[in-house]
Formats: structure tokens, C-alpha cells, sequence
């Protein structure tokens, strides 16, 4: 049989055409309450939340790539995403007046922030990946501090000053849009033979090593890709900030990360979106606290580990398809029962 002739299931053709649907939908909505000044003044503001909120879900929904799927800690996402940033402003920054549009101006920042962070998740994770648990969450550590501090000492990097004069060129309808395929890529991984596989890993780590699997190679995989998605992150970061100092990526953005994906589900990618927005939009709404934000994430994260020790969702996956089916499934049922009575 030619694998080539292979059919994609209908229902999963039905499936995927109706989260098109959904993701289309949330989108028109967004950009008529933005477009339409619903907010009146507050418009930007929440636009900029908005924007925050997406480039975050990209951050934690990657982190989840390692925590939750491949089941190990890693404590220098943010060090990956300010390879992403700074690499990406400064090759945009020497493309200025070049002529390019912004759009793909704004593409170019995405690639590079991308690969540079990803080649860094290459040469990390070898050494790195050899090693479990605690080991492998100090290595990556000291992997952002040292990035941190070598990003402090480039001049091209500012010299530990603010790097200012990047390029806005992030803006919400694009940074929604790259956002979607980023998960989608993500959840396409996870549910390929490759994320079985890293699960495989993560449930027994002797017994794949014993049935043949190279888990050093499935471990530096998942780490690269989690690596490239926190790199775009960055770039998207870099280009809506346009402003950026080295002590931004510090261990504690790092540790919030790991906070948002414990709190919305370990191995659940709609658990990360939905921690991402609460936890992005939570600064904001104390903004007048906000010198007590890091007490009010020490709070909610121990209420979910209370309430909710696996995160709000766990491992379950939102689908828009199985909603749908059980509510149509309610539908015909009570239809049945009205016959059934008048008959």
C-alpha cells in the first residue's frame, strides 16, 4: 500500500475545519471590539494585553513541550527567549531603510529569533539532556544566567544598558496569527509519532531506552523545538517592546513561565493557553499592587495545587468537535423523549 494514498479520516477533516471555524470566529470578534472602539479609550490598553497574552502562550505552551510532555524541568526558558529577542533586533535593526516591508520585515525577525534560539537549544541540550530532574533544571539555570551576563558585556547588546530604537513591528493581528500556528504546530508535534514517543520517555525513561529508543536524540528534539518556539517568542517580544535590557530575562520571568503551566496543566497545551491569558491579563488587573504579583501567583499556585494538584485542565485537551457532538447528542435525545411522550 502506498503510504502516500493514505486518507485523512473525515472526522478529522470535520474536526480540523471546525476549529478553523472557531479560531476565525474568536479572531473577527477581537478585531471588531478593537476596531469598533467598543472599549472607547481603553482600546489600546487592552489590545496591548492582548498582544502580551499571545507571545506569552507561545512561551509557555513551548515550555510544556519539556515539563509536561517530555516530564523535565527547565529553568531557562527565558534565557532561550532573549536569544530570540536580541538576535532578531539586531539583524532588523541592520535592515532598517533597506527597503523591506514591515510585514516581511517582521517574518525575517520570527526566522532568525527562531534558529538562533533553537541552535543554542542544540548546544545546550546535548550536554544538558544527558542528566534528569534537579540536574537538569540547575544546568539550565546557569545556562540563562550566563547568557544574561554575557548579554550585559556585547556592545551590540547595550553593555548591560537599555538596547532601545528596535522596530515595532509586532502588532496584534499578526502576533494573533502566529500564535495560532505556533500551537498548531506544537499540537501536531505532540500527537505525531514523535510526541508519542517523547511520551513513551516521559512515563518510563528505562524501559524506552530498552526498547530500542534513542532518547538522548528524542530529548535534544523536543528541547530544540521548545528552544525555537521560546526564540520567536522572544523576536515577537523585542519588536513589540522595542526597548530591552538583560536583567529583563532573569531567573524569575523563567520561573513564571514554569508557574503558568503548572497552574493551567502539565500536558495540556489548552492549559497553557488559558494560564498564559489569566496570569498575562492578573499584572495588569493589579496594577496598583504590582509590587505584590509575584505573592498573588505564589497564592493561586498553591490554591491549584490544593484544589487541583495535575493544573486547572490536567492533561485534557479543549475540543471544540466534542463539544459539539455531546450538545448535538443532547439535542437528539430530548427530541427522542419528546416523541416518546406524545407517542
Amino acid at each position: 500500500m502506498n503510504p502516500l494514498n493514505i486518507k485523512m479520516p473525515k472526522e478529522k477533516k470535520v474536526s480540523y475545519v471546525i476549529n478553523i471555524f472557531g479560531v476565525l470566529a474568536i479572531f473577527l470578534l477581537l478585531v471588531l471590539v478593537f476596531e469598533s472602539n467598543f472599549l472607547g479609550g481603553r482600546t489600546t490598553y487592552i489590545k496591548g494585553i492582548c498582544t502580551t497574552a499571545c507571545y506569552t502562550i507561545i512561551m509557555v505552551a513551548s515550555l510544556n513541550l519539556l515539563t509536561g510532555f517530555m516530564g523535565e524541568f527547565s529553568l531557562g526558558h527565558a534565557g532561550f527567549m532573549s536569544v530570540g529577542a536580541y538576535s532578531s533586533a539586531i539583524v532588523t535593526n541592520a535592515l532598517i531603510g533597506s527597503g523591506i516591508p514591515n510585514f516581511f520585515l517582521f517574518l525575517i525577525a520570527l526566522i532568525i529569533g527562531g534558529f538562533a534560539a533553537a541552535l543554542t537549544g542544540i548546544a545546550v541540550g546535548i550536554p544538558a539532556l544527558r542528566l534528569r530532574g534537579d540536574y537538569l533544571a540547575i544546568v539550565t539555570v546557569a545556562f540563562a544566567e550566563i547568557i544574561r551576563v554575557a548579554f550585559c558585556n556585547f556592545e551590540v547588546t547595550g553593555n548591560g544598558k537599555t538596547m532601545s530604537g528596535i522596530a515595532r513591528l509586532s502588532n496584534f493581528y499578526w502576533v494573533f496569527w502566529v500564535m495560532v500556528v505556533c500551537v498548531t504546530i506544537m499540537y501536531m508535534f505532540v500527537r505525531s509519532r514523535f510526541g508519542r514517543t517523547v511520551k513513551a520517555i516521559r512515563e518510563d525513561y528505562i524501559a524506552a531506552a530498552a526498547s530500542g529508543i534513542n532518547v538522548t536524540f528524542y530529548k535534544v528534539l523536543t528541547f530544540t523545538i521548545s528552544a525555537f518556539f521560546a526564540g520567536v517568542g522572544g523576536a515577537i517580544y523585542a519588536h513589540y517592546m522595542t526597548a530591552m535590557i538583560p536583567t529583563n530575562f532573569n531567573f524569575m520571568y523563567s520561573a513564571e513561565f514554569l508557574t503558568q503551566v503548572i497552574i493551567g496543566g502539565s500536558g495540556s497545551l489548552t492549559g497553557s493557553i488559558i494560564g498564559a491569558t489569566f496570569l498575562s491579563a492578573l499584572p495588569e488587573a493589579m496594577r496598583q499592587f504590582s509590587q505584590y504579583r509575584m505573592l498573588a501567583y505564589s497564592i493561586v499556585l498553591v490554591l491549584v495545587m490544593i484544589f487541583r494538584p495535575g493544573g486547572i485542565f490536567g492533561t485534557y485537551e479543549f475540543s471544540l468537535t466534542r463539544i459539539l457532538k455531546k450538545l448535538l447528542a443532547k439535542i437528539k435525545q430530548h427530541k427522542s423523549d419528546d416523541k416518546e411522550k406524545h407517542s
